[in-house]
């Protein structure tokens, strides 16, 4: 047998690891998709094994490259590189797939599974954020790199499918990273023409490769079950500098099943036992033992262990060279990597003593924030005069230059929070987003991925009610606060000031696995809380504003953002009339609900009635209110003032529930 022979035939031996694992691992857990790691296999094998820099014994690696399965639905196909490769993953834990606390659920997880960057599963989300991650490689490379110092230099890879490329959101990215010419983002497209429903022929018929051609990729076509075609393809896609490139592998579904390959009843049922054993007889894989693994594959696969060890060895030796060259800007980055945001930009924080809104107020924020933290970065979705999200003193990231701070991701709502997303867990940088509030609704499922993923990103939503105005119905946000709040750690912090909009942006920057929406005005607000920002009682999500006459309450207005001031307007006319007010803000729920059972009570004594203000849905205030002011309604098209007084959020309106109330 000569070179290219054994060659061959070791290839397909590592190829064939990655089947048997995933096919048994499916079967054995009754649920699951064979189909993407039986035909998806040769690419997988040929980027893990030829062009991957990683280290298995150190996943968090900063300079590793970054792959993402976009499709994550073909869950077992990582799994298996990650156990054979020399992650924290047992063979066991391959055969507890998609049980109970194992570390092989249905869908990647970045928070259960050493070796994975995020969650994937909703499809093109992995392909967006794949965009973040490669906008935080190519900012961080164009800031720190220097010449004959190239410290940070990673690719992005990006296995994606049919479906991930259907879905609007990927158009977006892609759009976005075409744009930018992300020449470090590789993604590999797994085209076999297969989706949940049948062939894609009966719903996605587009020329893939001629509109990532228009949306100014370098486009690829190869045999993705050939293992010498695809390399070739990753190799040239490596050195085309100036574009992203996407390299279409047309493969095979469900390859080596007699019956179910090519066909979508390979994509998302197990291929039962029968038709298990013929795959394997059909491939050459023996059928004993379950999970098999040939001993020359998992010696290949194994050594990315000390290949992986020396790359990082290498380039710890160059950070120390590139320390004593440029020791100023090394310490920077180090604290980056290490994730220590913190320091100078705390002691920066504003305080504000006049009106102003609170989006002008976050805007001084960034601001003041930004000369201290130098790895801070974000922009909007085309509406950064409107959301004032702008480093004055920085420049624009764009094609021709990559050190600018501030990012025009254009109408691209959705996947500009995907990329912010990807930047943040790439690492380095603490990235934020901005639009209006009411376009919360495009960008909700990478908000919820965020907050899935215990991922900090920061998105800055304006514009936050009926305040707005004239814009009317279409842009007034009515059930967004309830909606957000309904999610899992997810922070939704409507400041009532600038003061506690600087304390939403502390809380944010500190905040390590929770995203932060701030959530801002448009009108001016007065200031009306403490301006000791460092120490605000805001951090603990609702605090007592204003204390009762005499202490002892008789009633308590709460609320939130603008809505505070006709609570303080409120409190005066009923203290008027003999009746002890107390005011609670209350700019965060998911602060407040994690403060200890004391502390609550203390806010939100038993037995003294509350009255809830909010220029949003009232559903949800019954928890801490027994009487809401509220908007269940679409909004108007008119001045602000006048939209308020005919919604009834006027501070006579606030007084006469509460009396009401307690009559």
């Amino acid at each position: 047998m000569g070179v290219g022979a054994e060659t061959k035939s070791l290839d397909n031996l590592c190829i064939n690891a990655i089947r048997a694992l995933s096919i048994d691992a499916v079967q054995k857990a009754n649920s699951g998709h064979p189909g993407l790691p039986l035909g998806a296999a040769p690419m997988a094998y040929t980027l893990w094994t030829k062009f991957l820099r990683h280290n298995p014994k150190n996943p968090h690696w900063f300079n590793r490259d970054r792959f993402i399965l976009s499709a994550g639905h073909g869950s077992m196909l990582l799994y298996s590189l990650l156990y054979l490769t020399g992650y924290d993953l047992s063979l066991d834990d391959l055969k507890q797939f998609r049980q109970l606390h194992s570390k092989t659920p249905g869908h990647p997880e970045n928070f259960a599974t050493a070796g994975i960057e995020m969650a994937t599963g909703p499809l093109g989300q992995g392909f967006a954020h794949g965009v973040g991650f490669a906008l935080a490689e190519s900012w961080l490379s164009a800031t720190f790199n220097k010449p004959g110092h190239d410290l940070i230099d990673h690719y992005t890879y990006v296995i994606c499918s049919d479906g991930d490329l259907m879905e609007g959101l990927s158009n977006e990215a892609a759009s976005l990273a075409g744009h930018l010419h992300l020449g470090k983002l590789i993604a590999l497209y797994d085209d076999n023409e297969i989706s949940l429903d049948g062939p894609t022929s009966l719903s996605f018929t587009e020329n893939v490769g001629a509109r990532f051609e228009a949306l100014g990729w370098h486009v690829q076509k190869v045999d993705g079950m050939d293992v010498d075609a695809v390399a070739a393809a990753i190799k040239e896609a490596q050195h085309v500098n100036d574009k992203p490139s996407i390299i279409c592998c047309k493969t095979i579904i469900g390859f080596g099943s007699p019956n179910k390959a090519g066909s979508q009843k390979s994509h998302g049922s197990p291929l039962g036992p029968d038709e298990v054993k013929l795959t394997k007889e059909a491939l050459g894989i023996p059928l004993e033992p379950d999970f098999y693994v040939a001993d020359e594959a998992l010696a290949k696969y194994r050594s990315a262990v000390d290949h992986g060890s020396a790359l990082e060895e290498k380039w710890q030796k160059a950070f120390a060279d590139y320390a004593t060259a440029f020791p100023e800007l090394a310490a920077t980055l180090q604290k980056a990597i290490n994730g220590e945001f913190s320091g100078p930009w705390e002691s920066a924080l504003p305080t504000f003593d006049q009106p102003i809104s609170t989006r002008k107020a976050s805007n001084a924020i960034i601001n003041a924030i930004a000369a201290h933290h130098p790895t801070l970065i974000g922009g909007s979705a085309d509406l950064s005069e409107s959301t004032l999200t702008t480093q004055k003193a920085s420049g624009e990231f764009d094609w021709s230059d990559h050190r600018g701070r501030n990012f025009m991701f254009g109408v691209r709502e959705h996947a500009m929070v995907a990329a912010v997303n990807g930047m943040t867990l790439h690492g380095g940088v603490q990235a934020y987003g901005g639009t209006f509030f009411v376009f919360s609704d495009y960008c909700r499922p990478s908000i919820r991925l965020a907050a899935l993923m215990h991922c900090p990103s920061i998105v800055v939503f304006t514009h936050d009610s009926v305040g707005l105005g004239e814009d009317g119905p279409t842009h007034q946000p009515i059930e967004h606060l309830m909606a957000l709040r309904a999610m899992p750690n997810l922070n939704v912090f409507r400041p009532a000031d600038g003061n506690e909009a600087s304390v939403g942006w502390k809380v944010a920057l500190e905040s390590k696995s929770t995203p932060t929406l701030l959530i801002l005005t448009r009108q001016d607000l007065p200031p009306l809380t403490p301006t000791t920002v460092q120490t605000h009682p805001a951090e603990k999500g609702a605090y007592v504003l204003q204390e009762a006459t005499g202490g002892v309450p008789k009633v308590i207005l709460v609320g939130t953002g603008s809505e505070v001031q006709l609570c303080t307007g409120a409190k005066e006319k009923l203290e008027a009339a003999g009746i002890p007010t107390r005011v609670v803000s209350m700019p965060s729920w998911f602060l407040f609900e994690n403060q200890s059972a004391e502390y609550k009570a203390s806010v939100f004594p038993t037995g003294i009635k509350a009255v809830s203000v909010e220029a949003g849905a009232t559903i949800g205030w019954p928890k801490y209110s027994d009487a809401q002011v509220g908007i269940d309604r679409f909004g108007l098209s008119a001045p602000a003032k006048q939209i308020f007084q005919e919604l009834g959020l006027t501070v006579d309106h606030v007084a006469e529930v509460a009396q009401s109330l307690l009559s």
